[in-house]
């Protein structure tokens, strides 16, 4: 009788591992590519806090706030010498690829652009 429980086991398990080659083969796999990102929202004190006292937490905020930011708020806080917003970006949001064309961008209006464009492969 023990023979018998260990030969169905033993079947089981052959069954088993064949029924996960089948599915791994007919299964779609999915495209890193079309894959949405998660909108990270820094909270507290990793928000970005403007010089006129807005507080960003997303990049949908950013997007929104770049539209009605005072020129003297961007450059201040974007200059030849600095980028925080594109710091904040990579090191709290965590989004490098978009950091690294934002510290590009002198504007805010083409600092927006970017982030318009990026925000494509996110899910909001």
């Amino acid at each position: 009788m023990v023979t018998t429980t260990k030969t169905k086991k033993s079947v089981a398990k052959k069954a088993d591992a064949v029924i996960k080659k089948v599915v791994a083969k007919v299964a779609p796999k999915k495209n890193l590519k079309d894959a949405k990102r998660v909108l990270v929202c820094a909270n507290g004190e990793q928000c970005f806090w403007t010089t006129d006292g807005t507080i960003i937490s997303n990049l949908v905020e950013l997007r929104d706030a770049l539209e009605t930011m005072a020129d003297a708020v961007f450059d201040y806080h974007v200059s030849n010498k600095k980028n925080d917003f594109a710091d904040w970006i990579q090191y709290v949001l965590g989004d490098t690829e978009l950091a690294g064309k934002f510290r590009k961008t002198k504007k805010a209006s083409t600092a927006r652009t970017v982030i318009v464009s990026r925000l494509k492969i996110y899910d909001i």
